[in-house]
């Protein structure tokens, strides 16, 4: 990894694991398991690639802090939430998450769905308190909800969800993945460009960028459920072909898989050219994507 987006990203990782200690402080001790459960699931470990997303986007046009913190916070209780459901035995099932039990395997299975639900509830408390205009955060509300919900990442994973043993055609798993994958990455740049008060042409560029970034995001981790193992992935190495789901290297082979991805993140720099800003840290990031190792 470049060592300028490396310094970047662990600037992130602990200014957002910070502010989510607070976020869950604050919350006090009305059942202790239940805030142990959100704990769990929110702060042992993840890339923050998404509140990072916020803080970079956000700063091309010098947006608030605080209100950065709140929104970054925000998408990343949403994606905790759904890595809980996602693990839970009626869904993929899975025993790993970062390295350490996943939530319903640390606690119980029904406390790991309240943790999830109250993990939900909180993102939109979260909009809803932050520093900035009504009319910034009813648009906030909006691209959160929607990129959470039917049109969004739920809709992804039913789509997941009834495509697992079937052979489905490339355009379908595409749709797939950018509602259960790339729809929440979308949102943390929207998020990032509404507290900015990024211009709507300018908000465009960032969107066409955020449609590439988050497909290549689907296709390396497509691609590192193959060449990767489970102690560098955190989560069990295998899964997508151990649950027969279909992938972009199980329909365009390895290669061409690894294709993918790289003219995914030309596209994602190509977007970016449209920008009046600096967006070098952007650009590196996309260049990670495509090319990270767990």
């Amino acid at each position: 990894m470049n060592q300028q987006l490396a310094s970047c990203i662990a600037d992130y990782q602990s200014r957002i694991n910070h502010h989510l200690e607070q976020v869950l402080a604050a919350q006090g001790a009305t059942e202790p398991q239940l805030l142990a459960a959100m704990r769990h699931g929110l702060l042992l470990g993840g890339k923050r690639i998404r509140p990072l997303l916020v803080y970079l986007v956000g700063q091309l046009n010098d947006a608030d802090n605080q209100a950065l913190d709140a929104a970054a916070a925000a998408v990343e209780c949403i994606h905790a939430y759904s890595l809980i459901h996602d693990d839970l035995p009626a869904m993929d099932d899975d025993d790993l998450r970062r390295g350490q039990p996943t939530c319903h395997k640390a606690f119980d299975e029904a406390t790991a769905i309240l943790a999830g639900d109250a993990l939900q509830s909180l993102a939109f408390s979260l909009i809803a308190d932050a520093p900035v205009s009504d009319q910034q955060k009813v648009m906030m509300l909006r691209v959160l909800s929607q990129a959470a919900g039917y049109q969004g990442m739920c809709g992804g994973q039913a789509i997941d969800i009834v495509s697992t043993n079937q052979k489905i055609s490339l355009q379908q798993l595409e749709q797939l993945h950018q509602h259960k994958t790339g729809a929440l990455i979308k949102a943390a740049i929207m998020l990032g460009a509404i507290c900015g008060n990024i211009a709507q042409s300018e908000q465009q560029a960032l969107s066409a960028y955020a449609d590439a970034l988050g497909l290549a995001f689907q296709v390396r981790d497509d691609i590192l459920d193959i060449i990767s193992d489970t102690d560098t992935l955190g989560k069990p190495q295998g899964s997508d072909q151990a649950l027969n789901k279909s992938t972009y290297p199980s329909l365009l082979g390895l290669q061409g898989a690894i294709d993918k991805a790289e003219s995914l993140g030309k596209e994602a720099l190509q977007a970016l050219e449209r920008l009046p800003y600096n967006s070098q840290m952007l650009a590196l990031l996309a260049d990670y994507v495509v090319h990270r190792n767990n």
